[in-house]
């Protein structure tokens, strides 16, 4: 298997390759072992770190180690998705185990679970009151609540604690640990997660996308080795981009993304597709390599239907249906 060129690298938006993996490991000598690779038995770019056979494969051709993961380890917790259009994820939890929620989120919960409510994201190391202040002044950039809730198992058998879907859609359950150790997404779209899983910002680096990509300069990254839980709304697309495949979709739709995944906009063009298209000025334009998440129904999408109807107008359609979505397409 070693000798078989099988293995692939991805390094500023390229991928390298086919490579054999005594290639490979030599390569990550240099690169680093948080380098994203793809090759046998992955469903997906990983970091090389997260890959059994490259950390065996380095470990025997190194006396030093690779490096650990970064932050603590999340909790193994056990989840079950229940619903069609209107879900609600239900959490297991042994003895000591604990999931992090945001604000208002829980449906139910059994007797032994306690619940607090903390300032900030109480799965970060804060130094004080300062570090609980700067990590709650990053959740009020995203537009999230200064606080999130724990729910944490203090009995001596399992309980559980469940958590609802704010509007019509889909749970999706991102194993971090599959998917590199980070994924960027939505900014509303995060729901709970296994005690662990650091719940910070990511900055779109890009004026334009920042401006007119639907989810402004500030997204949401979900950092850690656990399960974390996010919704979307209608139905979700998962895809993988190949390197240097482009997909371009409605700015609104775009729910979850891998970092390797480059996230820019583009000018519909045509009078009148920018008139009376109905789809805004700009489109998102994401390539690979990289998974991606889409949602069918954004909610700013749904709330603007429920605004035309009772209002008794059109809400999106033409330029006719509302000026005001030209830029912003939803």
């Amino acid at each position: 298997m070693a000798s078989q060129a099988e293995w692939y690298y991805a390094q500023n938006s390229q991928s390298f390759g086919p490579m054999s993996l005594g290639d490979l490991v030599a390569r990550l000598k240099s690169l680093g072992m948080t380098t994203l690779v793809y090759g046998p038995g992955l469903t997906g770019w990983t970091e090389a770190r997260h890959v059994s056979t490259l950390v065996a494969a380095a470990q025997r051709g190194s006396a030093a180690p690779p490096p650990p993961p970064a932050g603590q380890q999340a909790d193994v917790i056990d989840y079950e998705v229940f619903g069609e259009e209107m879900q609600y994820v239900e959490i297991t939890l042994d003895p000591g185990e604990m999931v992090i929620a945001e604000a208002g989120a829980m449906m139910y919960m059994t007797d032994q679970i306690k619940m607090e409510t903390v300032f900030g994201d109480p799965s970060q190391k804060q130094g004080g009151f300062l570090g609980k202040v700067m990590a709650a002044g990053k959740r009020a950039l995203t537009g999230e609540s200064l606080f999130m809730t724990t729910f944490t198992n203090v009995g001596r058998d399992r309980q559980r604690v469940a958590f609802a879907a704010p509007y019509p859609g889909k749970i999706i359950a991102l194993h971090l640990d599959q998917l590199g150790g980070e994924i960027i997404c939505q900014k509303d779209s995060f729901l709970c997660a296994a005690r662990g899983i650091q719940v910070g910002i990511a900055f779109q680096k890009k004026i334009g996308v920042g401006l007119f990509g639907g989810e402004g300069f500030i997204m949401q990254r979900l950092v850690g080795d656990g399960i974390a839980i996010v919704h979307a709304g209608g139905t979700i697309m998962q895809r993988t981009l190949a390197a240097g495949e482009t997909l371009k979709l409605d700015t609104g739709c775009l729910v979850a993304l891998e970092p390797s995944v480059n996230y820019e906009i583009a000018f519909v063009g045509g009078i009148k597709n920018t008139l009376f298209g109905g789809e805004g000025l700009f489109f998102a334009t994401l390539t690979g390599p990289g998974r991606i998440w889409c949602q069918s129904l954004p909610f700013s999408r749904l709330a603007g239907r429920i605004v035309g109807a009772s209002a008794g107008g059109k809400e999106e359609g033409s330029i006719l249906g509302g000026l005001g979505r030209m830029l912003g397409g939803d």
